[in-house]
């Protein structure tokens, strides 16, 4: 019967066996726990890669020391023993470290270089650069380094806010090299290099894209620009003007270069309908609306006050000193005037009548189709009431071909607006400004 009463009791769990956690098991080699017990070799589990189990997953029978034996006597759980409290800890401070190695650590620099970034929005357009300077060259490699230096002491009479970009045209020379050493003086300074030569109008569009300016002046590179002059065209941008054009009252050119200037000024004047005295000159200043609005291609570049101009900003001039070329050759000869005049008859088409093509070409036609009409009437005219053949009045040619060419130019006219109205967009008006 004690037998048989032994056998019905039910087992109690022995408070000194050791629980062993999957948690804890590597899939290869022994891993330590944090109680110095080592885990054998083919567990599976990492208290960092995975997350920590909720419950054991099993008894080990392995041997407990005494130290143990008595920790768990004083904790008084039969159930439960003493090193479980412990484990418990353990189980919390594993997901925690996890979390930790998720995410992103923050180190004590971090806050102050968060707070050193520059600020956004409005903050931002406080410590915008007051000043950019473009200036597009080729091959001037002699006269970079007084340049910069004329440049840096006309600019830190304003603010030391300021840029000058260098736009390399493709230099066969050491330009980009002295370009290299100004920026290693002074990083104001930047350069940007081509790969081949663009022409003037491509360099002077490049340098509009990267300045950050509140104002952009443009000037050339062979010191005949007195960067001196900066300071008063900045004034006159201040004081409302949009465009402040050069003018160059004293010329220090030869005469072969100056007469043509004249009769290309004047035209160009007479034309675009700007009383400006220099359309050539490359000293110019713009405010940063204005670069960009304005699109320079071809060799535009000298109609910026015009294109201004036809967008509705505020141009003006100033006198400007002129000084004689100090080092190299002028890179512009006489076939840049005969190229000039096909670039204002660009000009005129594409802005005044890029909107409205039927203007121009329908003008023509109608005229050409009336010159041809009366022609006709003329000639039928005289064969009725005086009887002189057509056969052999070639003026009878004459009139059919105008009257032929007149309908053409309205048909281009025509589609030319059909063209327009499919392109037609709000960014082909420039806006001043929006209440809202």
């Amino acid at each position: 019967m004690a037998e048989e009463t032994n056998e019905q009791q039910p087992q109690r769990p022995n408070p000194f066996r050791r629980k062993s956690f999957n948690r804890y098991r590597k899939p290869h080699g022994k891993t330590h726990r944090e109680d110095g017990v080592e885990n054998a070799p083919g567990d599976e589990g990492s208290p960092v890669e995975d997350e920590i189990a909720a419950t054991p997953h099993g008894d080990s029978d392995a041997p407990v020391s005494a130290a143990e034996r008595t920790d768990a006597v004083q904790a008084g759980s039969p159930e439960t023993p003493a090193e479980g409290k412990p484990q418990q800890q353990r189980r919390n401070e594993g997901g925690e470290r996890q979390q930790k190695q998720r995410r992103p650590q923050q180190t004590p620099g971090q806050p102050q270089a968060q707070a050193s970034r520059p600020p956004s929005g409005e903050q931002q357009s406080s410590s915008r650069t007051m000043v950019s300077v473009v200036i597009p060259l080729l091959n001037e490699e002699e006269s970079l380094r007084e340049l910069a230096e004329q440049l840096k002491n006309s600019l830190q009479r304003i603010t030391q806010n300021y840029e000058v970009i260098f736009i390399d045209d493709g230099s066969t020379d050491g330009s980009f090299k002295v370009l290299r050493e100004i920026n290693a003086r002074n990083r104001r300074m930047k350069a940007v290099r081509f790969r081949r030569n663009y022409g003037k109008s491509g360099a002077l569009m490049v340098g509009f894209q990267k300045a950050q300016g509140e104002y952009v002046i443009t000037m050339d590179a062979d010191l005949q620009d007195d960067p001196a002059e900066i300071p008063n065209l900045i004034k006159e941008l201040r004081g409302g003007l949009d465009v402040v054009s050069g003018w160059k009252k004293k010329r220090r050119d030869p005469l072969t270069k100056r007469i043509p200037s004249k009769f290309f000024n004047f035209v160009t004047g007479l034309t675009t309908g700007i009383k400006i005295h220099d359309f050539n000159c490359g000293l110019k200043g713009y405010k940063r609306e204005v670069v960009k609005s304005v699109n320079v291609y071809g060799e535009l570049h000298r109609y910026i006050p015009a294109l201004a101009h036809w967008l509705g900003f505020r141009i003006g001039e100033i006198p400007v000193n002129h000084r004689p070329r100090k080092f190299g050759k002028t890179k512009f000869g006489m076939g840049r005037f005969f190229r000039g005049f096909l670039d204002l008859l660009t000009l005129v088409f594409t802005t005044r009548f890029a909107t409205r093509p039927l203007h121009l070409f329908g003008g023509w036609g109608i005229v050409s189709t009336l010159l041809g009409m009366g022609t006709g009437a003329y000639l039928a005219f005289e064969k009725i009431v005086n009887g002189i053949p057509l056969s052999n009045r070639p003026l009878f040619m004459v009139s059919l071909i105008m009257i032929v060419l007149g309908v053409q130019f309205v048909s281009m006219g025509m589609l030319g607006e059909l063209i327009t109205k499919g392109q037609q967009s709000e960014k082909d008006y420039a806006i001043r400004e929006e209440i809202r």
